[in-house]
């Protein structure tokens, strides 16, 4: 049954048929195919997608349940909320290109981090987070109790001590969208986000204690159960940029296989990489999709998608796309 799509859809079915626009169109269709024969996906958020603003259609996204299952860098787990409470002190830079290296040092004792062409602001978003998650960790650290990086995130969210704050709407969030339905998420690497170098000097303080905090391995084994517990019609993999988020979860499945010998382990059903690194030897986000058959990761009839793009184009067309926008 065909149906009713929205004038986004209708437009890029219309004019993108070819090259990369193609690509765009088939993997869309791929995800959509994916989420109706019952398989659940993975969405990998790499890069400041959150701050690029992406929680504006990404929740929605959430909230309509086309993404089961979510993997992104420390950055943007805090992004997304820095961007709730502190939207109005960001300073945009269109023309970052041009900027001396006093231009960015003036930026810096501004107080002012710059993300390519948006800059965030130190005390409106890394200091007031700080100042309500450290209360959050003390609480657990005090009571024994430990957490992932993402449930201190979700419960500073639900607990309303950041409502006072808002500048967008809370629609837009996609962090906020995410922990109303306690979704899965896995966030490797966060040791390296401005949450976890606070928390690390809380730790040289001997304010807190390290192991408050799960760890990356706690995070795999979480994928594994989540694995095995939702693969029984296949799950997909979307990845947004490279790096850690992708490079992390896609490797529970030959780590079931082979490791576990789990062979009844599936593969991932459906791959789809948005990304705007060339092909090249030795890199893992350069890499084409068929050389993930060899590392146990993709079956040889796996879907597969590579979109050669700027993902801040490319994924709201097609989560418009699977929204019917």
């Amino acid at each position: 049954m065909t149906k009713n799509k929205g004038a986004i859809s209708n437009f890029i079915e219309k004019y993108y048929l070819h090259f990369n626009a193609a690509a765009l169109v088939d993997a869309a269709k791929g995800y959509e195919e994916q989420l109706n024969n019952g398989a659940k996906m993975l969405v990998s958020l790499a890069g400041a997608m959150s701050t690029a603003e992406l929680g504006k259609i990404f929740a929605e996204m959430i909230r309509q349940d086309k993404v089961q299952i979510i993997s992104c860098t420390g950055a943007n787990l805090e992004e997304d909320i820095m961007n709730l409470v502190a939207h109005s002190h960001y300073k945009r830079v269109p023309n970052y290109r041009d900027l001396t290296p006093q231009e960015e040092w003036d930026l810096l004792e501004k107080g002012l981090n710059r993300v390519t062409d948006t800059c965030i602001p130190e005390e409106e978003a890394f200091r007031r987070l700080q100042k309500h998650i450290f209360k959050i960790w003390k609480d657990a650290d005090d009571k024994g109790e430990r957490y992932l990086p993402h449930e201190f995130m979700y419960k500073m969210l639900l607990s309303g001590v950041l409502e006072e704050y808002y500048e967008i709407d809370l629609k837009d969030s996609w962090m906020y969208a995410a922990a109303e339905k306690n979704l899965p998420i896995i966030c490797p690497g966060w040791e390296d986000s401005t949450m976890g170098n606070i928390f690390a000097s809380y730790v040289l303080k001997g304010e807190l204690k390290a192991s408050t905090m799960k760890s990356g391995i706690e995070y795999m084994t979480f994928l594994a159960d989540w694995y095995t517990d939702n693969s029984e019609n296949g799950i997909g993999f979307f990845q947004i940029g490279g790096g850690i988020a992708g490079d992390f979860p896609i490797c529970v499945v030959p780590m079931l296989y082979q490791d576990m010998e789990r062979t009844d382990t599936p593969f991932w059903s459906y791959f789809c990489q948005i990304s705007d690194s060339t092909t090249s030897y030795g890199s893992y986000s350069g890499a084409v999709p068929n050389e993930k058959i060899t590392w146990g990761k993709l079956d040889i009839d796996t879907p597969k998608f590579i979109i050669e793009s700027d993902a801040t184009i490319v994924a709201p067309l097609i989560f418009a796309y699977l929204l019917d926008l």
